[in-house]
C-alpha cells in the first residue's frame, strides 16, 4: 500500500477545484487535480488514489463515464467515488450513480465540514481495506512457502474448557482435611 494516497479532485471549472482544495486541505492528505474525465482516468491508472471527487457533468468524458471505466478495472474498481453535481437532485443521475457503486452524490455548493468528514471516512476505510488485503496476501504467501518447505500442518487449537468447571481439591487432600466430614 502506498504510504499516502492522494485525494483526486476532478472538475472542469478551476474555481470549483480551488473550493474543493480549500475544503479538503485541513485533512493533511495530498490532493491531486484533473480538469477532464480523460485526465482523471490517466491519473487513476497511474495509481495511488485513495478517494475520487468527481464532477458529474463535464464536457467529453463525464463523471458517470469515468466511474463506468473505473469499475471495469481491478486496480480502480474499489476506489471510493463522491460524485458532485451543481444541479438539484436528479433521481435518474442518482440511480445511475448508485448502481455503479458511487459512495455518495453531493450537490454543490458543498458544506466544507460535511465534505471533509465524508472524505476522511471514505479515505480511511479504503486505506484500511488495502492494508487488510496486503496482509492477507502476505499470509497466503507465507503459507505457500511453508507448504513448499514441507512444514507440518497446523495443529488444531485445543478444545476450550467447559464454561463452568467445579473447583478442584488440592492434590492429596481428603474431604476430612478440608473441613468436610469429621466422623
Amino acid at each position: 500500500m502506498p504510504p499516502t494516497a492522494r485525494i483526486l479532485l476532478v472538475d472542469d471549472h478551476e474555481d470549483m477545484l480551488y473550493a474543493l482544495e480549500s475544503a479538503l486541505a485541513p485533512l493533511g492528505q495530498p490532493l491531486g487535480r484533473a480538469t477532464s474525465g480523460d485526465e482523471a482516468l490517466k491519473q487513476l491508472l497511474r495509481g495511488n488514489v485513495g478517494v475520487l471527487l468527481l464532477d458529474a457533468h463535464m464536457p467529453g468524458t463525464g463523471g458517470l463515464d469515468v466511474v463506468r471505466w473505473m469499475r471495469r478495472l481491478e486496480q480502480t474498481r474499489h476506489i471510493p467515488v463522491v460524485l458532485l453535481t451543481g444541479f438539484a437532485r436528479d433521481h435518474r443521475l442518482g440511480a445511475a450513480a448508485y448502481r455503479l457503486g458511487v459512495a455518495d452524490l453531493v450537490t454543490t455548493p458543498v458544506d466544507p465540514w460535511a465534505l471533509r468528514t465524508k472524505v476522511r471516512h471514505l479515505y480511511d476505510t479504503h486505506q484500511r481495506g488495502l492494508a487488510l488485503e496486503a496482509e492477507v496476501r502476505a499470509l497466503r504467501a507465507l503459507r505457500a512457502r511453508l507448504d513448499a518447505a514441507g512444514a507440518p500442518a497446523a495443529r488444531p487449537a485445543p478444545a476450550l474448557p467447559h464454561a463452568h468447571v467445579p473447583p478442584a481439591h488440592p492434590p492429596g487432600a481428603h474431604t476430612a482435611e478440608l473441613g468436610g466430614d469429621r466422623t
